[in-house]
């Protein structure tokens, strides 16, 4: 297959190019480098199989080859970087979509949509299911994320009722692993980066509120799955197990060996309270389970975390 991946240089999208690439397929990766690096995709320049295209999916791209799918998991998903460039994220979630949208149409290929769990906002059921629509302040700081995924979903359901698009939508939540940036601000890498630094881990609130942590090998095969299923409404991926921050934070001390203590700060504006997944669909449909433990995850984030500190 020709598989057009936008933000594949970015975290989850490396991984991807490379599950592609390993599977004897073609890759065109399309960022612009404002939260993706080049370091994630080094390796792959030598293959004839792949294509870097630097470019902002945020305005049109041209692609002159035929495609078979087209992924877009180009987004500035990070909060250090979505709180600092609000309207980027809402260009690239909103406009990005609509371009990527644009060339399935034309290419008559398949789209998929890398959405999230933001889009339940600061949740009133538990755990979130597919049909829950969402507890989301519209003008928050947060918002620009939120929002610009819930539009991209819109957007993707318009394209496949008016122009009969062939899509699938992932709620991705939340996932770690290797080729993150050590300065993303999400709660894995600075947890991590802290700890190997022996820096003070920085928890927000009381550190009571829950996260399920979904290591990114497992997430990846999900989207491989999802791609080969023929089911086109929003499906949940991830890990249900549930941890407090205060406990990952503990973990995360306890695997680095680290000196480290734990500071408390002021819990952000609509910060989620609690967030696990419903996978029951994924595990149904796609037969999607989870193998890797939060330790064992952890484990090989630390190592690369480790190695690329120096």
């Amino acid at each position: 297959m020709n598989i057009l991946i936008t933000g594949g240089a970015g975290f989850i999208g490396s991984h991807l190019c490379k599950m592609f690439l390993t599977r004897g397929h073609s890759v065109i990766c399309v960022d612009n480098f404002i939260t993706g690096s080049r370091e994630n995709v080094k390796e792959f320049l030598p293959n004839r199989r792949f294509k870097l295209i630097e470019h902002d999916i945020a305005t049109a791209l041209y692609v002159t080859q035929g495609l078979d799918w087209v992924l877009h998991f180009a987004s500035i998903a990070s909060p250090n970087a979505y709180l600092s460039e609000p309207i980027k994220t809402l260009k690239s979630g909103l406009l990005g979509t609509y371009n990527c949208l644009g060339i399935a149409k034309a290419k008559k290929a398949k789209f998929l949509l890398a959405s999230t769990s933001e889009i339940y906002g600061d949740p009133c059921i538990h755990p979130q299911t597919e049909e829950y629509w969402g507890n989301v302040n519209p003008i928050g700081t947060r918002s620009c994320y939120d929002e610009s995924k819930r539009g991209a979903e819109a957007l993707t359901y318009a394209y496949q009722r008016q122009h009969g698009v062939n899509i699938r939508v992932v709620r991705i939540f939340n996932t770690y692993g290797p080729n993150m940036q050590a300065d993303d601000g999400r709660v894995v890498s600075n947890f991590i980066v802290q700890a190997l630094q022996n820096q003070p881990l920085t928890i927000y609130g009381k550190g009571n509120q829950t996260r399920s942590f979904c290591y990114v090998d497992d997430l990846i095969q999900g989207i491989a799955k999802t791609m080969g299923a023929d089911y086109t409404l929003p499906i949940n991926l991830g890990n249900p197990g549930e941890f407090t921050v205060r406990e990952l934070a503990q973990l995360v001390i306890r695997l680095t060996k680290s000196r480290s203590t734990i500071q408390f700060f002021e819990l952000p504006q609509d910060d989620p309270k609690r967030r696990r997944p419903d996978i029951r669909k994924a595990k149904k449909i796609l037969g999607f389970k989870p193998r890797v433990t939060l330790t064992q995850g952890l484990k090989k984030t630390i190592a690369y975390f480790r190695k690329k500190l120096g």
